[in-house]
């Protein structure tokens, strides 16, 4: 049981924040606040989400990546964080489970995922 307090505390935190509803499969593209001295920009981190986890504001998501030389990267990101600037779902993923970390293993084509047809 959570606290009242806390919770209507996490309530008035969530009310400005409008986040797209995504699943894991889903391919996004994140925008990230990145300071750099004085200096900010936004910073683009493409790739697939794998797994949702948590609730309120403590809710985050992992989005993994092959970056160069055929390594992959993976960054967990709070879903409502300041630091994110956009969630953009480029692609619906058709998968079978909730979390993905099978596709740590699997390299070239058979790290795919089939795309969510609409009827």
């Amino acid at each position: 049981m959570r606290n009242k307090y806390i919770e209507s505390f996490e309530k008035a935190q969530l009310e400005g924040k409008n986040v797209p509803e995504f699943r894991a499969g889903d391919t996004l593209r994140v925008g990230v606040n990145i300071k750099e001295g004085s200096k900010e920009r936004v910073q683009m981190f493409e790739g697939v989400c794998i797994a949702i986890r948590g609730e309120g504001t403590g809710r985050t998501f992992m989005v993994r990546r092959i970056g160069a030389n055929s390594i992959g990267v993976e960054r967990v990101f709070p879903l409502y964080s300041d630091s994110i600037t956009s969630i953009e779902v480029l692609r619906r993923g058709r998968v079978r489970r909730a979390k993905l970390f099978y596709l740590r293993e699997l390299k070239g084509k058979k790290a795919r995922i089939k795309e969510l047809r609409r009827k």
